[in-house]
């Protein structure tokens, strides 16, 4: 596995990370962590090691807490992993009814940063978290309380570094003058049908496709700054890899594109949709959706695609369902 180092840190971390939103059970309230839960987070472990993975990506959120849990119980049978592997957590969403009676919402209270923190921390049964991201923008932020938070929380040794997720340009901006630390992530969706990240610098100036208002300069700023992109579901939550019937034309054309160049490049079709990302020179970095080995290995196998500058643009034009402005 090729591995990259993420500015302003000293964390040399795997070009693909482990997402674990599939671990413990999925989103129900009422599931209860079992053995095959505990299986499944131990043959998760293993795939990493297999492909050489060593980044995991978790949230407060997932599982409800239960993919930090079971994930903190396989980590504990191997207590001389934790050294050697890179954990990054996020916090920010809040479930309706926490406490009763309240709606769903997004929170970046100081207190709410330090009590995530907390929770985040017991669950994996490690005393530090390597990266925190704050999940979804709060328009309620306050600037001076959350610098306040990470301060805090940095100080205190419980988490090294810092970034956000699903942020555009100008809301890092903002949040950045309050810092004493560089942001080091913006985690965001990123993938061959959600690609406005692409699609802004190329239509600007133009009618057709719509312009992707909220990317405007934000892949500019990342790169400017040293902010690793994160890629979250970079498989398209695996539209192009599974039934076709009912899907569009450019969806479907794509599809074959990318089963045409799995073919060519005698790889995977998962390859190829993660080497589109990993292709783009901000040094993109896909968190894997899968908690499946199988799924894991063929991702892997993305490392190893080089895809031609022809072959990159053609599965865009393809996605886009026109051809270049």
């Amino acid at each position: 596995m090729e591995m990259i180092k993420i500015p302003h840190t000293d964390l040399e971390v795997s070009r693909l990370a482990m997402g674990c939103m599939g671990l413990g059970g999925g989103w129900g309230s009422g599931t209860q962590l079992t053995a095959d839960h505990e299986r499944q987070a131990r043959e998760f472990l293993d795939a990493a090691e297999e492909i050489g993975a060593n980044f995991f990506d978790h949230a407060n959120i997932y599982g409800r807490g239960r993919s930090e849990e079971v994930f903190g119980t396989a980590l504990k049978e191997r207590s001389s992993l934790r050294d050697k592997i890179v954990i990054q957590s996020k916090c920010g969403i809040r479930w309706a009814d926490d406490p009763p009676g309240t709606p769903q919402r997004f929170d970046f209270t100081r207190e709410h940063i330090l009590e995530s923190v907390e929770g985040i921390l017991k669950r994996l049964g490690t005393d530090r978290l390597d990266i925190l991201l704050l999940h979804r923008p709060d328009p309620l932020w306050e600037g001076e309380e959350i610098a306040e938070a990470f301060r805090k929380l940095h100080l205190s040794g419980k988490v090294r570094y810092f970034g956000v997720s699903n942020q555009n340009r100008f809301q890092m901006e903002y949040l950045q003058s309050f810092l004493q630390e560089a942001l080091v992530a913006n985690q965001i969706e990123m993938n061959l049908l959600h690609h406005g990240f692409v699609e802004v610098g190329i239509s600007f100036n133009q009618s057709s496709p719509r312009y992707p208002d909220g990317w405007e300069g934000t892949m500019e700023y990342c790169r400017l700054k040293g902010v690793l992109l994160q890629a979250w579901s970079p498989l398209a939550q695996g539209i192009l890899t599974g039934n076709l019937d009912h899907q569009p034309g450019n969806v479907k054309e794509t599809a074959l594109l990318v089963q045409k160049y799995a073919q060519r490049h005698e790889t995977t079709a998962e390859a190829i949709l993660l080497a589109w990302l990993l292709k783009h020179p901000a040094k993109i970095q896909p968190v894997l959706g899968t908690s499946r080995p199988d799924r894991l290995r063929a991702c892997a196998k993305a490392v190893s695609v080089s895809l031609s500058r022809e072959e990159w643009y053609s599965l865009f034009a393809a996605a886009r369902g026109a051809i270049m402005p």
